[in-house]
């Protein structure tokens, strides 16, 4: 299993924006295929998303998908800083 973790920095008064962009993408995005997680967290304004895929092939999908090339452009227009992003194999889960 791929763990993905994206940080995301927003210009502050970005964040509700990117609150509604959220909301009207995150139901496609965990049911594309091999998404088996997916969930945001916050803090002030920075958010990270945080999902677990099958593989690491799943998640190349994703980001060539026709779903990725709308909402990426449209989350980064509100960034305040570039997005950091690191992709992980899940050791053991406790």
């Amino acid at each position: 299993m791929i763990v993905r973790l994206v940080k995301m920095t927003f210009r502050a008064e970005a964040t509700a924006e990117f609150d509604a962009l959220f909301e009207k993408h995150h139901q496609q995005i965990r049911h594309f295929p091999g998404c088996t997680h997916l969930q945001l967290l916050k803090s002030g304004n920075v958010y990270f998303t945080y999902s677990h895929w099958e593989r690491a092939s799943d998640l190349e999908a994703y980001r060539n998908s026709v779903l990725f090339q709308e909402v990426w452009p449209a989350t980064k227009r509100l960034f305040a800083a570039p997005a950091e992003a690191w992709s992980t194999e899940q050791q053991y889960q406790l």
